[in-house]
């Protein structure tokens, strides 16, 4: 007797432990704007792969690509309020949503992609990432999304003066539109999947981008001038819902963090080999590629953007301080 009542004991522990997993199994679903091959598109992926292998299976992740689920500004707010748990988003949107976020899009704050790296990686990454985290968006990873430069289809850009009543697109944040009107352009805020048409109709003369969307999306068929100002690098991030986080378990917030961070290491390498094959391709269609000398009047142009943004935020000076002051 005593065998059958352990035997039915055992079994009853068994079940509840596969309803207690059943219960805490979580499926969540993932953002991105990137097509199929893109780096971010395979390192997402990869990303889905290693939270169900480091989380035991209890936490999977189907993602979503190419904005199937909305533009990038609505999945922000998706992933914010909680409608999806993961997305891979540019910070440039995020900007508008927290201040600490919107450091990064200052032009020419990062003197290069590893400067970039250094500061995400230290004191100021930390202030950033919890300033983010405040407006429901914490950061597990940062991706690498290049520099952006400025990209049309009637000039070569060598001086502020060539952009002069030139209209160009940028994405919906203040400071993007405020840089291009100091350079004497008009800003024009739309959708990134907008552009090809808008560009290819003249509805904007130009745009700007980094190598990889520059040519992923066709752009360099409407735009064959690349002029490298790499006036932007903004970062990418993982983020995840904030009290979706919260509410995992230490063991699991550990699990979904080191995920995405082996999904970065990943995502950086194929930047990196990407990066170098859009650059190659576009050239041999006959884009028109050139330096630029002299970046001094441009970013000499940027400082009533750095003043209106320190006017507006005094309390982030120390943070923009800091970032300039990372070697």
């Amino acid at each position: 007797m005593y065998h059958r009542i352990s035997t039915k004991l055992a079994g009853a522990v068994a079940v509840a432990t596969l309803l207690c997993g059943a219960a805490n199994a979580a499926d969540w679903r993932g953002w991105n704007i990137h097509t199929d091959g893109y780096p971010n598109t395979v390192a997402m992926d990869n990303f889905a792969e290693l939270l169900a292998a480091k989380t035991g299976g209890e936490i999977t992740l189907q993602m979503f690509h190419g904005g199937t689920l909305g533009s990038q500004p609505d999945a922000i707010e998706q992933v914010r309020l909680g409608g999806l748990e993961i997305g891979n988003f540019n910070l440039g949107p995020i900007g508008p949503i927290a201040a600490e976020a919107n450091v990064v899009s200052l032009p020419f704050i990062f003197k290069d992609v590893p400067h970039m790296f250094r500061v995400l990686d230290g004191e100021a990454g930390a202030a950033i990432a919890a300033g983010m985290a405040a407006k429901g968006l914490v950061p597990l990873a940062w991706y690498d999304a290049g520099a952006r430069s400025f990209y049309n289809g009637a000039k070569a850009i060598n001086t502020p003066a060539d952009l002069d009543g030139m209209k160009v697109r940028v994405m919906n944040n203040d400071l993007y539109s405020g840089m291009i009107s100091e350079l004497g352009g008009n800003p024009s805020p739309m959708a990134f999947a907008e552009v090809y048409q808008a560009l290819k109709t003249g509805v904007v003369d130009g745009a700007e981008n980094n190598w990889p969307s520059y040519e992923s999306t066709g752009h360099f068929e409407v735009a064959g001038y690349y002029s490298l100002s790499q006036h932007l690098i903004i970062p990418e991030c993982i983020c995840i819902n904030a009290d979706v986080y919260n509410g995992l378990s230490e063991e699991m917030k550990t699990a979904v963090t080191e995920a995405a961070q082996e999904s970065a290491a990943l995502q950086r390498q194929l930047w990196a080999e990407r990066e170098l094959a859009s650059r190659k391709m576009v050239e041999e269609a006959g884009v028109q590629v050139n330096e630029i000398a002299d970046k001094g009047p441009f970013q000499a142009a940027m400082a009533p953007v750095y003043e209106a943004y320190l006017a507006g935020n005094p309390d982030l000076r120390p943070l923009v301080e800091m970032i300039q002051a990372t070697e």
